[in-house]
């Protein structure tokens, strides 16, 4: 009869994201991942496997707790056009409210795969799609209420949106100066005729 695992297993996964998340793959040794979640390697491994086995058990694991939970919680409460707007207005506040400057996972991770990682690219691949999917879907259902112009195409516009959420993530994590980020994401929601950003977030800090 197996043993139980004698440790709580989303504890150990939020310990190994903070890890991954400040570090970066490459950065984080095994070694770092035994002194922070107190596991043997054996035990780390035959719970959750190799050092990139348990990477994208990691990436899932953010993925849900974050971009997953955010966009339908968004979706449900928001009209299409502002479920765009408060998408990037958190993005915006979470970057700069964040003291380490650690970005996005899912974007740091996409910058860190290597051309050998065939499975991992397609896998964050994946995950990305879903991100346009959803401001693909929001564009779409906004045309249909009136809320954003006809001439707008749908794939076009989920295609420029998420590389400005790429771009806007990268700068969180050298240069995450308000006006900068702002700025980046006010063009992009003005071009398709979509919300301003709220003015909590727009209000430079004294």
């Amino acid at each position: 009869m197996a043993r139980p695992r004698e440790f709580n297993e989303e504890q150990v996964l939020d310990a190994v994201t903070d890890a991954f998340w400040a570090r970066g793959y490459e950065n984080t040794s095994v070694r770092d991942l035994l002194m922070l979640t107190g596991l043997t390697q054996p035990s780390l491994y035959n719970a959750f496997g190799d050092k990139r086995a348990l990477f994208r058990r990691v990436l899932e694991h953010y993925v849900d707790r974050t971009l997953r939970e955010r966009i339908a919680r968004i979706e449900s409460e928001l009209a299409p056009a502002a479920a765009i707007t408060a998408f990037f207005s958190e993005v915006i506040a979470r970057s700069l409210s964040d003291p380490q400057q650690r970005g996005c996972l899912l974007v740091n991770s996409a910058l860190e795969a290597t051309p050998d990682d065939a499975e991992f690219r397609r896998a964050l691949s994946g995950e990305l799609a879903q991100l346009k999917s959803f401001f693909r879907r929001c564009v779409t259902a906004g045309r249909q209420d009136g809320e954003i112009p006809a001439t707008v195409s749908p794939d076009d516009a989920a295609s420029h949106l998420l590389a400005v959420l790429v771009g806007v993530r990268v700068l969180a994590r050298v240069d995450p100066q308000r006006g900068l980020l702002l700025g980046a994401v006010a063009q992009a929601l003005a071009a398709l005729g979509l919300p301003a950003l709220p003015a909590a977030v727009s209000r430079t800090r004294s």
